[in-house]
């Protein structure tokens, strides 16, 4: 037997998920991704929203594991579909939890602009942080520096010369992905005072999380401010597989927000949660591209076959797959 043969069935040994659900997971976000393309360009953010929520639905229903919702489209009483709590999978297999971000930028796809993914996330029972359809204060740097280089509870002029330092480089090579959101206005020239330039983000802080992990192929060095806590989660899905650092902390910033985090379990509403306090264990990550964006390609439809491309990951191997599908049964991609 091979050295790296030997080194994947070592990693596999005590964990709970089967390999096969990486190529389930891929099949459900790429149908999920084909249904939201459809309504790419079309200016409704809602009906794309929709008819991706409904096809994660139905492809979490065939995963044969036995599931439950803890990072999805809101709380029970907001949502139909994908509400925190709902069981999901066909209840035989593993328990695992599931994080799921059906339509990744809504209103990237509603334009047609980059970057706009279907994403999924599942770990064993216990193994992702349960946290509220809140915002969450992020960064992010990818693999290969010291542990705890970069924390909130530091100031931009700090996070980013001590990444500097650390990759041999002046700050003004440095480059930050922040969301373009008035919330971030002071962050915006905090970090431009360092010398460090900005990408700014319409959206998407899930792809911009994972674009840290290759600054030489994305050119951002370091992802930084408020975005979703559901993305959030999924961001530090994909950081546990591929390497990385994450930091997060819940705006929890009312009272009810206080009271839902605290029927979730979440006691310390400043509480600062690394990469381990959000995601343990075994985990799978999949993700397919809606638009075309620098991560993944868009859907692709031809007149008799739809293009797919998809990253799928697992953390107990360390491995990750791209998988470019031709689809020709045209049909399994209908209703």
């Amino acid at each position: 037997m091979s050295s790296a043969k030997t080194k994947v069935r070592k990693a596999d040994e005590g964990a709970a998920l089967d390999r096969i659900l990486t190529l389930e997971l891929a099949r459900a976000t790429e149908r999920t991704a084909v249904a939201a393309a459809r309504l790419r360009g079309r200016g409704d953010e809602m009906a794309a929203d929709r008819v991706a929520v409904e096809a994660m639905c139905d492809e979490l229903a065939r995963l044969p594991v036995d599931g439950t919702v803890v990072i999805g489209e809101g709380e029970r009483d907001e949502v139909e579909k994908l509400w925190i709590g709902e069981k999901v999978g066909a209840g035989r297999g593993p328990a695992v939890d599931i994080a799921v971000v059906a339509l990744e930028g809504t209103t990237i796809c509603a334009k047609n602009l980059p970057n706009s993914i279907t994403v999924v996330a599942i770990a064993e029972a216990g193994g992702l942080l349960k946290a509220p359809d809140v915002y969450m204060d992020k960064i992010a740097i990818g693999p290969g520096y010291p542990a705890g280089l970069v924390g909130l509870d530091r100031t931009p002029s700090e996070n980013l010369t001590a990444l500097a330092e650390a990759k041999g480089r002046p700050i003004e090579e440095i480059t930050a992905c922040i969301l373009d959101r008035p919330r971030h206005a002071r962050l915006i020239e905090e970090v431009r005072a360092t010398g460090a330039s900005i990408r700014l983000i319409g959206d998407g802080d899930v792809t911009g999380v994972i674009h840290t992990t290759e600054p030489e192929e994305t050119g951002i060095d370091i992802y930084m401010g408020i975005g979703g806590a559901p993305e959030g989660v999924l961001a530090a899905a994909a950081l546990r597989c591929i390497g990385g650092q994450m930091e997060g902390r819940l705006m929890l910033d009312r009272p009810d927000k206080v009271a839902r985090a605290r029927a979730l379990g979440i006691e310390d509403p400043r509480k600062i949660y690394g990469l381990d306090d959000m995601v343990r264990g075994d985990v799978l990550f999949a993700a397919t591209g809606v638009t075309d964006g620098n991560f993944l390609q868009g859907v692709k439809f031809g007149r008799n076959q739809v293009t797919t491309h998809t990253v799928v990951m697992r953390s107990s191997t360390g491995t990750v797959r791209w998988i470019r599908a031709r689809h020709t049964q045209l049909d399994k991609f209908e209703g």
